[in-house]
Protein backbone atom coordinates (compact mmCIF):
# COMPACT_ATOMS: atom_id res chain seq x y z
CA UNK A 1 0.00 0.00 0.00
CA UNK A 2 1.14 3.52 -0.84
CA UNK A 3 -0.21 6.84 0.41
CA UNK A 4 0.51 10.57 0.32
CA UNK A 5 -0.15 11.32 3.98
CA UNK A 6 3.19 13.18 4.33
CA UNK A 7 2.83 15.42 1.28
CA UNK A 8 -0.84 15.98 0.38
CA UNK A 9 -1.68 18.97 2.58
CA UNK A 10 1.05 21.38 1.47
CA UNK A 11 2.63 19.82 -1.65
CA UNK A 12 5.77 21.08 -3.36
CA UNK A 13 5.89 20.95 -7.19
CA UNK A 14 7.80 17.65 -7.05
CA UNK A 15 5.08 16.22 -4.78
CA UNK A 16 2.34 17.14 -7.23
CA UNK A 17 4.15 15.22 -9.95
CA UNK A 18 4.48 12.18 -7.71
CA UNK A 19 0.78 12.38 -6.81
CA UNK A 20 0.00 11.88 -10.50
CA UNK A 21 2.51 9.16 -11.34
CA UNK A 22 3.02 6.96 -8.29
CA UNK A 23 -0.50 5.41 -7.99
CA UNK A 24 -0.32 3.81 -11.45
CA UNK A 25 3.19 2.55 -10.75
CA UNK A 26 1.98 0.89 -7.53
CA UNK A 27 -1.22 -0.59 -8.98
CA UNK A 28 0.56 -1.95 -12.07
CA UNK A 29 2.65 -4.02 -9.66
CA UNK A 30 -0.34 -5.33 -7.69
CA UNK A 31 -0.21 -2.76 -4.88
CA UNK A 32 -3.06 -0.72 -3.44
CA UNK A 33 -2.76 3.01 -4.15
CA UNK A 34 -4.33 5.74 -2.06
CA UNK A 35 -4.99 9.29 -3.23
CA UNK A 36 -4.00 12.74 -1.95
CA UNK A 37 -6.37 13.66 0.87
CA UNK A 38 -7.31 10.07 1.72
CA UNK A 39 -5.41 10.24 5.00
CA UNK A 40 -2.80 8.30 6.94
CA UNK A 41 -1.48 5.04 5.54
CA UNK A 42 -1.61 3.17 8.87
CA UNK A 43 -5.27 3.99 9.44
CA UNK A 44 -6.04 2.53 5.98
CA UNK A 45 -3.60 -0.37 5.92
CA UNK A 46 -4.83 -1.67 9.28
CA UNK A 47 -8.17 -2.32 7.60
CA UNK A 48 -6.53 -4.70 5.12
CA UNK A 49 -4.90 -6.89 7.76
CA UNK A 50 -5.57 -10.54 8.49
CA UNK A 51 -5.13 -11.73 12.08
CA UNK A 52 -2.04 -13.80 11.20
CA UNK A 53 -0.44 -11.06 9.07
CA UNK A 54 3.32 -10.58 9.26
CA UNK A 55 4.12 -7.26 7.62
CA UNK A 56 6.60 -4.50 7.06
CA UNK A 57 6.64 -0.87 6.01
CA UNK A 58 9.03 2.01 5.53
CA UNK A 59 7.55 4.04 8.40
CA UNK A 60 8.47 3.37 12.02
CA UNK A 61 4.76 3.41 12.91
CA UNK A 62 4.06 0.31 10.84
CA UNK A 63 2.77 -1.37 14.00
CA UNK A 64 -0.17 -3.62 13.20
CA UNK A 65 -2.89 -4.09 15.84
CA UNK A 66 -3.49 -7.57 14.32
CA UNK A 67 -0.68 -10.00 13.68
CA UNK A 68 2.76 -8.42 13.92
CA UNK A 69 4.87 -6.06 11.84
CA UNK A 70 8.51 -5.07 11.61
CA UNK A 71 9.32 -1.64 10.17
CA UNK A 72 12.36 -1.52 7.93
CA UNK A 73 14.39 0.67 5.62
CA UNK A 74 13.08 1.33 2.12
CA UNK A 75 15.46 -1.18 0.51
CA UNK A 76 14.33 -4.05 2.74
CA UNK A 77 10.67 -3.06 2.33
CA UNK A 78 11.10 -3.15 -1.45
CA UNK A 79 12.80 -6.55 -1.16
CA UNK A 80 9.88 -7.88 0.92
CA UNK A 81 7.34 -6.47 -1.55
CA UNK A 82 9.11 -7.97 -4.53
CA UNK A 83 9.89 -11.40 -3.08
CA UNK A 84 7.29 -11.93 -0.34
CA UNK A 85 9.97 -12.70 2.26
CA UNK A 86 12.29 -10.72 4.53
CA UNK A 87 15.12 -11.75 6.86
CA UNK A 88 14.33 -11.46 10.57
CA UNK A 89 16.24 -12.13 13.75
CA UNK A 90 13.40 -12.77 16.19
CA UNK A 91 14.16 -11.00 19.49
CA UNK A 92 12.92 -11.94 22.95
CA UNK A 93 9.75 -10.44 24.40
CA UNK A 94 8.71 -8.14 27.22
CA UNK A 95 5.20 -8.82 28.55
CA UNK A 96 3.02 -5.96 29.82
CA UNK A 97 0.02 -7.38 31.64
CA UNK A 98 -2.85 -5.08 32.57
CA UNK A 99 -5.34 -6.17 35.22
CA UNK A 100 -8.35 -4.72 37.02
CA UNK A 101 -10.83 -2.10 35.90
CA UNK A 102 -10.13 1.33 34.46
CA UNK A 103 -11.14 4.34 36.58
CA UNK A 104 -13.53 7.00 35.27
CA UNK A 105 -11.78 9.71 33.28
CA UNK A 106 -8.80 7.52 32.44
CA UNK A 107 -8.38 7.07 28.69
CA UNK A 108 -6.60 4.50 26.61
CA UNK A 109 -3.88 7.07 25.85
CA UNK A 110 -3.21 7.21 29.58
CA UNK A 111 -2.61 3.44 29.48
CA UNK A 112 -0.24 3.94 26.55
CA UNK A 113 1.79 6.32 28.72
CA UNK A 114 1.43 4.07 31.76
CA UNK A 115 3.82 1.61 30.10
CA UNK A 116 6.87 3.94 30.19
CA UNK A 117 5.67 5.40 33.52
CA UNK A 118 5.71 1.99 35.23
CA UNK A 119 8.92 1.01 33.45
CA UNK A 120 10.58 4.12 34.93
CA UNK A 121 9.24 3.31 38.40
CA UNK A 122 10.59 -0.23 38.19
CA UNK A 123 14.01 0.86 36.91
CA UNK A 124 13.61 -0.57 33.39
CA UNK A 125 13.68 2.82 31.63
CA UNK A 126 15.57 6.05 32.18
CA UNK A 127 14.88 9.46 30.68
CA UNK A 128 18.43 10.79 30.92
CA UNK A 129 20.40 10.18 27.72
CA UNK A 130 23.67 9.50 29.51
CA UNK A 131 23.73 5.79 30.27
CA UNK A 132 20.25 5.43 28.79
CA UNK A 133 18.38 2.33 29.90
CA UNK A 134 15.46 1.04 27.79
CA UNK A 135 14.12 -2.44 28.47
CA UNK A 136 11.90 -2.34 25.36
CA UNK A 137 14.58 -1.42 22.81
CA UNK A 138 14.91 -4.09 20.12
CA UNK A 139 12.48 -6.46 21.85
CA UNK A 140 8.90 -7.52 21.12
CA UNK A 141 6.31 -5.80 23.32
CA UNK A 142 3.48 -8.23 24.15
CA UNK A 143 0.36 -6.80 25.80
CA UNK A 144 -2.31 -8.76 27.68
CA UNK A 145 -5.33 -7.95 29.84
CA UNK A 146 -7.23 -5.58 27.53
CA UNK A 147 -9.09 -8.15 25.44
CA UNK A 148 -12.28 -6.04 25.40
CA UNK A 149 -10.65 -3.39 23.21
CA UNK A 150 -11.75 -2.80 19.65
CA UNK A 151 -9.03 -3.16 17.02
CA UNK A 152 -9.02 0.63 16.50
CA UNK A 153 -8.30 1.07 20.20
CA UNK A 154 -5.62 -1.64 20.20
CA UNK A 155 -3.71 0.30 17.54
CA UNK A 156 -3.07 3.10 20.04
CA UNK A 157 -1.03 0.62 22.06
CA UNK A 158 0.77 -1.08 19.17
CA UNK A 159 1.43 2.26 17.43
CA UNK A 160 3.15 3.65 20.52
CA UNK A 161 5.52 0.66 20.64
CA UNK A 162 7.57 2.66 18.12
CA UNK A 163 8.20 5.26 20.83
CA UNK A 164 9.37 2.46 23.10
CA UNK A 165 11.92 1.51 20.36
CA UNK A 166 10.42 -1.99 20.38
CA UNK A 167 11.09 -4.22 17.38
CA UNK A 168 7.42 -5.14 17.20
CA UNK A 169 4.23 -5.43 19.24
CA UNK A 170 1.41 -7.94 19.66
CA UNK A 171 -1.82 -7.50 21.59
CA UNK A 172 -4.17 -10.18 22.85
CA UNK A 173 -7.53 -9.49 21.22
CA UNK A 174 -10.88 -11.23 21.52
CA UNK A 175 -12.24 -13.14 18.51
CA UNK A 176 -15.41 -11.03 18.78
CA UNK A 177 -13.52 -7.74 18.39
CA UNK A 178 -11.50 -9.04 15.47
CA UNK A 179 -14.57 -10.47 13.71
CA UNK A 180 -16.41 -7.16 14.10
CA UNK A 181 -13.45 -5.37 12.51
CA UNK A 182 -13.14 -7.77 9.58
CA UNK A 183 -16.87 -7.67 8.78
CA UNK A 184 -16.59 -3.89 8.63
CA UNK A 185 -13.45 -4.02 6.52
CA UNK A 186 -14.91 -6.36 3.89
CA UNK A 187 -17.56 -3.72 3.20
CA UNK A 188 -14.93 -0.97 3.14
CA UNK A 189 -12.81 -2.90 0.63
CA UNK A 190 -15.82 -3.49 -1.62
CA UNK A 191 -16.57 0.25 -1.33
CA UNK A 192 -12.99 0.96 -2.40
CA UNK A 193 -13.54 -1.19 -5.49
CA UNK A 194 -16.74 0.74 -6.28
CA UNK A 195 -14.73 3.99 -6.02
CA UNK A 196 -12.16 2.80 -8.53
CA UNK A 197 -9.32 1.90 -6.14
CA UNK A 198 -6.91 -0.78 -7.22
CA UNK A 199 -5.30 -3.11 -7.67
CA UNK A 200 -8.73 -4.82 -7.84
CA UNK A 201 -7.32 -8.36 -7.74
CA UNK A 202 -5.24 -7.63 -4.65
CA UNK A 203 -8.23 -6.16 -2.84
CA UNK A 204 -10.35 -9.16 -3.88
CA UNK A 205 -7.77 -11.61 -2.54
CA UNK A 206 -7.77 -9.84 0.79
CA UNK A 207 -11.58 -9.91 0.98
CA UNK A 208 -11.47 -13.67 0.37
CA UNK A 209 -8.87 -14.04 3.12
CA UNK A 210 -11.10 -12.17 5.57
CA UNK A 211 -14.12 -14.27 4.65
CA UNK A 212 -12.09 -17.45 5.17
CA UNK A 213 -10.93 -16.27 8.59
CA UNK A 214 -14.50 -15.43 9.65
CA UNK A 215 -15.55 -18.94 8.63
CA UNK A 216 -12.77 -20.48 10.72
CA UNK A 217 -11.46 -17.94 13.27
CA UNK A 218 -8.20 -18.38 15.16
CA UNK A 219 -5.83 -15.90 16.79
CA UNK A 220 -2.15 -15.85 17.68
CA UNK A 221 -1.61 -16.65 21.33
CA UNK A 222 1.51 -16.92 23.44
CA UNK A 223 2.56 -20.43 24.46
CA UNK A 224 1.47 -21.31 27.99
CA UNK A 225 5.12 -21.82 28.98
CA UNK A 226 6.39 -18.71 27.15
CA UNK A 227 9.57 -17.27 28.62
CA UNK A 228 9.82 -13.47 28.83
CA UNK A 229 12.79 -11.22 29.40
CA UNK A 230 10.66 -9.18 31.84
CA UNK A 231 7.02 -9.02 32.92
CA UNK A 232 5.51 -5.67 33.93
CA UNK A 233 2.12 -5.76 35.66
CA UNK A 234 -0.09 -2.68 35.71
CA UNK A 235 -3.18 -2.55 37.92
CA UNK A 236 -5.68 -0.23 36.23
CA UNK A 237 -7.20 0.66 39.60
CA UNK A 238 -3.90 2.35 40.54
CA UNK A 239 -4.12 4.82 37.63
CA UNK A 240 -6.22 7.65 39.06
CA UNK A 241 -5.18 10.59 36.89
CA UNK A 242 -4.01 11.22 33.33
CA UNK A 243 -0.44 10.40 32.37
CA UNK A 244 1.37 12.65 29.86
CA UNK A 245 4.78 12.57 28.24
CA UNK A 246 6.60 15.81 29.00
CA UNK A 247 8.66 17.97 26.62
CA UNK A 248 10.47 16.80 24.64
CA UNK A 249 10.79 13.06 25.10
CA UNK A 250 8.15 10.34 24.58
CA UNK A 251 9.83 8.37 27.38
CA UNK A 252 9.35 11.16 29.95
CA UNK A 253 6.00 9.95 31.34
CA UNK A 254 4.57 12.04 34.18
CA UNK A 255 1.34 12.35 36.14
CA UNK A 256 -0.89 15.33 35.32
CA UNK A 257 -0.54 16.56 38.90
CA UNK A 258 3.23 16.93 38.32
CA UNK A 259 2.85 19.31 35.37
CA UNK A 260 -0.54 20.99 35.96
CA UNK A 261 -0.69 24.76 35.44
CA UNK A 262 1.79 24.99 32.56
CA UNK A 263 0.54 27.59 30.04
CA UNK A 264 -0.48 26.10 26.67
CA UNK A 265 -0.31 28.02 23.39
CA UNK A 266 -1.36 25.41 20.81
CA UNK A 267 -3.15 22.06 20.73
CA UNK A 268 -3.03 19.38 18.01
CA UNK A 269 -5.59 16.58 17.78
CA UNK A 270 -4.62 14.23 14.98
CA UNK A 271 -2.08 11.61 13.77
CA UNK A 272 -2.34 7.83 13.41
CA UNK A 273 -2.81 7.65 17.20
CA UNK A 274 -6.34 9.03 16.80
CA UNK A 275 -9.65 7.62 15.61
CA UNK A 276 -13.15 9.05 15.29
CA UNK A 277 -13.94 8.60 18.99
CA UNK A 278 -11.20 11.05 19.97
CA UNK A 279 -12.66 13.79 17.78
CA UNK A 280 -16.18 13.23 19.09
CA UNK A 281 -14.91 13.43 22.68
CA UNK A 282 -13.05 16.66 21.98
CA UNK A 283 -16.08 18.06 20.15
CA UNK A 284 -18.43 17.27 23.02
CA UNK A 285 -16.14 19.07 25.46
CA UNK A 286 -15.88 22.12 23.19
CA UNK A 287 -19.65 22.18 22.66
CA UNK A 288 -20.42 21.90 26.37
CA UNK A 289 -18.15 24.84 27.17
CA UNK A 290 -19.88 27.10 24.64
CA UNK A 291 -16.83 29.36 24.40
CA UNK A 292 -14.15 30.27 21.91
CA UNK A 293 -10.86 28.64 22.75
CA UNK A 294 -7.95 30.93 23.81
CA UNK A 295 -5.37 28.67 22.11
CA UNK A 296 -4.65 27.78 18.51
CA UNK A 297 -6.18 24.34 18.00
CA UNK A 298 -5.44 22.06 15.03
CA UNK A 299 -7.86 19.29 13.99
CA UNK A 300 -6.70 16.65 11.47
CA UNK A 301 -8.67 13.36 11.22
CA UNK A 302 -6.72 10.27 10.15
CA UNK A 303 -8.87 9.43 7.09
CA UNK A 304 -11.36 11.06 4.75
CA UNK A 305 -14.00 8.61 6.04
CA UNK A 306 -13.55 9.99 9.57
CA UNK A 307 -13.75 13.52 8.19
CA UNK A 308 -16.98 12.78 6.28
CA UNK A 309 -18.66 11.16 9.28
CA UNK A 310 -17.63 13.94 11.66
CA UNK A 311 -19.00 16.49 9.20
CA UNK A 312 -22.31 14.62 8.91
CA UNK A 313 -22.62 14.49 12.69
CA UNK A 314 -22.02 18.23 13.03
CA UNK A 315 -18.62 18.12 14.68
CA UNK A 316 -16.93 20.30 12.07
CA UNK A 317 -19.47 22.98 12.92
CA UNK A 318 -18.55 22.63 16.60
CA UNK A 319 -14.82 22.85 15.86
CA UNK A 320 -15.32 25.87 13.62
CA UNK A 321 -17.46 27.77 16.14
CA UNK A 322 -14.86 27.12 18.84
CA UNK A 323 -12.17 28.66 16.62
CA UNK A 324 -10.26 25.50 15.71
CA UNK A 325 -8.29 25.13 12.48
CA UNK A 326 -9.28 22.10 10.37
CA UNK A 327 -6.55 20.36 8.39
CA UNK A 328 -6.76 17.87 5.52
CA UNK A 329 -6.79 14.23 6.71
CA UNK A 330 -3.18 13.14 6.99
CA UNK A 331 -0.16 13.43 9.26
CA UNK A 332 -0.29 17.25 9.53
CA UNK A 333 1.73 18.58 12.50
CA UNK A 334 2.83 15.11 13.57
CA UNK A 335 5.40 14.96 10.77
CA UNK A 336 6.46 18.58 11.19
CA UNK A 337 7.40 18.82 7.49
CA UNK A 338 4.20 20.60 6.45
CA UNK A 339 2.40 22.87 8.92
CA UNK A 340 4.34 24.00 12.01
CA UNK A 341 3.41 25.45 15.40
CA UNK A 342 4.79 28.85 16.34
CA UNK A 343 8.42 29.06 17.41
CA UNK A 344 8.91 28.30 21.12
CA UNK A 345 5.20 27.49 21.59
CA UNK A 346 4.09 25.16 24.39
CA UNK A 347 1.87 22.51 22.85
CA UNK A 348 -0.36 19.61 23.86
CA UNK A 349 -0.44 17.04 21.07
CA UNK A 350 -2.05 13.66 20.45
CA UNK A 351 0.73 12.87 17.96
CA UNK A 352 3.07 9.93 18.15
CA UNK A 353 6.22 11.63 19.40
CA UNK A 354 7.52 14.96 20.66
CA UNK A 355 11.20 15.09 19.75
CA UNK A 356 12.83 18.55 19.90
CA UNK A 357 11.87 20.84 17.00
CA UNK A 358 9.64 18.21 15.36
CA UNK A 359 6.38 20.18 15.59
CA UNK A 360 7.99 23.61 15.61
CA UNK A 361 11.31 25.36 16.24
CA UNK A 362 12.02 25.41 19.96
CA UNK A 363 8.52 24.11 20.73
CA UNK A 364 7.84 22.35 24.02
CA UNK A 365 5.41 19.53 23.30
CA UNK A 366 3.41 17.40 25.73
CA UNK A 367 1.86 14.15 24.49
CA UNK A 368 -1.61 13.50 25.88
CA UNK A 369 -5.06 12.10 25.19
CA UNK A 370 -7.49 13.95 22.93
CA UNK A 371 -9.69 14.51 25.96
CA UNK A 372 -6.94 16.20 27.96
CA UNK A 373 -5.80 18.09 24.86
CA UNK A 374 -9.32 19.51 24.42
CA UNK A 375 -9.43 20.63 28.06
CA UNK A 376 -6.01 22.28 27.69
CA UNK A 377 -7.29 24.08 24.57
CA UNK A 378 -10.25 25.43 26.53
CA UNK A 379 -8.29 26.40 29.63
CA UNK A 380 -5.12 27.66 27.95
CA UNK A 381 -3.14 25.61 30.44
CA UNK A 382 -2.65 22.07 31.66
CA UNK A 383 -5.57 21.70 34.10
CA UNK A 384 -5.39 20.37 37.61
CA UNK A 385 -6.63 16.80 38.08
CA UNK A 386 -9.86 18.15 39.63
CA UNK A 387 -10.40 20.54 36.70
CA UNK A 388 -9.78 17.77 34.19
CA UNK A 389 -12.13 15.33 35.96
CA UNK A 390 -14.91 17.95 35.99
CA UNK A 391 -14.70 18.00 32.17
CA UNK A 392 -14.19 14.25 31.83
CA UNK A 393 -17.29 13.49 33.88
CA UNK A 394 -19.35 15.31 31.25
CA UNK A 395 -18.47 12.77 28.58
CA UNK A 396 -18.33 9.57 30.66
CA UNK A 397 -22.12 9.32 30.58
CA UNK A 398 -22.02 9.63 26.75
CA UNK A 399 -19.26 7.04 26.21
CA UNK A 400 -21.49 4.74 24.13
CA UNK A 401 -22.35 7.59 21.76
CA UNK A 402 -18.84 9.02 21.56
CA UNK A 403 -16.69 5.91 21.25
CA UNK A 404 -18.52 4.33 18.32
CA UNK A 405 -16.19 3.35 15.54
CA UNK A 406 -16.54 3.23 11.78
CA UNK A 407 -18.34 -0.07 11.31
CA UNK A 408 -18.81 0.21 7.57
CA UNK A 409 -21.08 -2.84 7.46
CA UNK A 410 -23.60 -0.84 9.50
CA UNK A 411 -23.38 2.36 7.43
CA UNK A 412 -25.89 2.48 4.59
CA UNK A 413 -23.86 4.60 2.18
CA UNK A 414 -20.97 2.13 2.27
CA UNK A 415 -23.15 -1.00 2.26
CA UNK A 416 -25.06 0.21 -0.82
CA UNK A 417 -21.87 0.98 -2.75
CA UNK A 418 -20.30 -2.33 -1.68
CA UNK A 419 -23.39 -4.24 -2.84
CA UNK A 420 -23.02 -2.75 -6.33
CA UNK A 421 -19.64 -4.44 -6.85
CA UNK A 422 -19.49 -7.72 -8.74
CA UNK A 423 -16.61 -9.71 -7.21
CA UNK A 424 -13.91 -10.56 -9.69
CA UNK A 425 -12.88 -14.19 -10.14
CA UNK A 426 -9.55 -13.28 -11.70
CA UNK A 427 -7.56 -13.45 -8.49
Amino acid sequence: MQSFCHTAAYPKPVDVGTHHTLPDFIMNRGGVALRPGDGIIHSWLNRMLLPDTVGTGGDSHTRFPLGISFPAGSGLVAFAAATGVMPLDMPESVLVRFKGKRNAGITLRDLVHAIPYYAIKEGHLTVAKAGKKNLFSGRILEIEGLEDLTVEQAFELSDASAERSAAGCTINMSEESVAEYLRSNIVMLRWMQSEGYGDVRTIERRIKGMEEWLANPSLMRADKDADYHTVIEIDLADIKEPILCAPNDPDDARLLSDVAGDKIDEVFIGSCMTNIGHFRAAGKLLEASGKTIPTRMWISPPTKMDQAQLTEEGYYSIFGKAGARMEMPGCSLCMGNQARVADKATVVSTSTRNFPNRLGNGANVYLASAELAAVAALEGKLPSVAEYMAYANKIDSMAGEIYRYLNFDQMEKYVDKAASVIPTTAV
